[in-house]
């Protein structure tokens, strides 16, 4: 595998793991609310979820998908019903009291954090679809195991270090402090959209 297709696949996956989904939707609520402890957990269960991802696309369930629409369409109909219902608790709680501090009392714990970040990431089934098309695309069928064990670690910190960013920037003092004085405001702003991208998943 050149080092060209490497930094290539590197890049794109970058791209989408920065772009606005559902995965940087929780990320940002998540830190604003209950700090960075919890966020690392989070970010760390997305980063295992896109592992899954991928290592199902080199295993043919993009294949499987393409040819088999009534079976990618019951995962779509399944993870927006997920997020919806996400969307729905988030929208509910929105008045309870915020959590004291960095993951202090009324924070998840690590599993529940980690659990909530890795059925996050797999409730959208398209980043099957794009490993399928994208990472399966860049890599050379000649391409050793250990190239594809490197890529697949990049691509783990992009999905990390991505959802960990926009988590430290809602995490700080200042937006904390925001969020505590709206806090019922930006948690149903937070819940519409998730319940959007679920829509969205789930009929688009």
């Amino acid at each position: 595998m050149t080092a060209t297709a490497f930094l290539a696949a590197w890049f794109i996956h970058l791209l989408a793991a920065a772009s606005p989904g559902p995965t940087i939707i929780m990320a940002a609520r998540i830190g604003v609310s209950e700090g960075m402890r919890v966020a690392v957990l989070l970010s760390l269960g997305f980063g295992v979820g896109m592992l899954v991802w991928a290592l199902a696309a080199l295993l043919g369930l993009a294949v499987l998908f393409s040819v088999a629409p009534g079976f990618f369409w019951g995962f779509k109909i399944a993870g927006g019903l997920f997020l919806l219902w996400l969307a729905l608790k988030m929208w509910r709680h929105a008045k309870d009291p915020m959590p004291e501090g960095d993951g202090g009392n009324g924070a998840r714990s690590a599993f529940s954090a980690f659990r909530l970040g890795l059925a996050t990431q797999l409730s959208n089934p398209k980043p099957a679809l794009f490993f399928g098309a994208v990472f399966l695309g860049t890599i050379p069928p000649d391409a050793s195991g250990l190239a594809v064990s490197l890529l697949l670690l990049v691509m783990f910190l992009n999905e990390i270090c991505c959802t960990l960013f926009v988590s430290r920037v809602f995490s700080l003092p200042r937006s904390r402090a925001v969020y505590a004085g709206m806090k019922t405001t930006i948690d149903r702003a937070f819940g519409g959209l998730l319940g959007l991208m679920g829509l969205r998943v789930a009929l688009g």
